[in-house]
């Protein structure tokens, strides 16, 4: 998968500017998918060159003109055949979790602030993903929505989301009762030369 892919799907949701696609992909796509506004306009650029998307101009009396972007036949052919193909494992990548596996051997006041970074991180995000889905649902009842809506992969991955976001919070709360249950007790505390020194309560 390529970042093309992602924005030819993130384009399914009907014609928008290059602005406001940036700050809807910000908000749904990156969250599996990330990538940065100048990324975004620059393979908006290469999509319209190979005939993917097409672009048109809006003129503005008071602000510059803006181009509207949407998909062209190609573009969903492009889905469908992106679609029909396998998709790679997802690999985890999480600087934390190697902290998390060291902190025996290092700065465990540190890793375990970390991890209430992660756990508040995570309950932030929630929070923005509720209000997202209340959004979506716009009154209706998730049976009703998943029944009836024209589209329901958006609503799909945002459910993934809200509960990969709620096991990072489960995982946080855990690890650090763990972790302040162990410090508690006076395990060993390891210093920063390396070596390990009893823990002051």
């Amino acid at each position: 998968m390529s970042l093309r892919d992602a924005v030819l799907a993130a384009l399914l949701e009907g014609e928008s500017s290059g602005y406001d696609l940036a700050k809807d992909f910000d908000a749904s796509v990156a969250n599996f998918w990330p990538a940065t506004p100048q990324q975004l306009y620059r393979e908006l650029d290469r999509l319209a060159e190979q005939g993917l998307i097409q672009a048109r101009i809006v003129r503005q009396e008071r602000r510059p003109n803006k181009r509207m972007f949407s998909l062209t036949d190609a573009g969903r052919d492009a889905i469908r055949q992106f679609t029909a193909k396998a998709p790679k494992p997802s690999v985890i990548r999480d600087e934390l979790l190697v902290k998390v596996q060291a902190a025996d051997a290092g700065d465990i006041d540190a890793v375990r602030e970390f991890i209430r970074e992660r756990r508040d991180w995570a309950s932030a995000k929630v929070q923005r993903y509720e209000r997202l889905r209340m959004r979506m649902l716009d009154g209706r009842s998730e049976e009703d929505y998943l029944a009836r809506a024209e589209r329901v992969g958006p609503y799909l991955t945002l459910m993934r989301g809200i509960s990969f976001e709620e096991e990072n919070i489960r995982w946080a709360e855990r690890t650090l009762s763990i972790v302040e249950a162990r410090l508690s007790a006076g395990v060993a505390r390891t210093g920063r030369s390396g070596r390990r020194a009893a823990t002051r309560r």
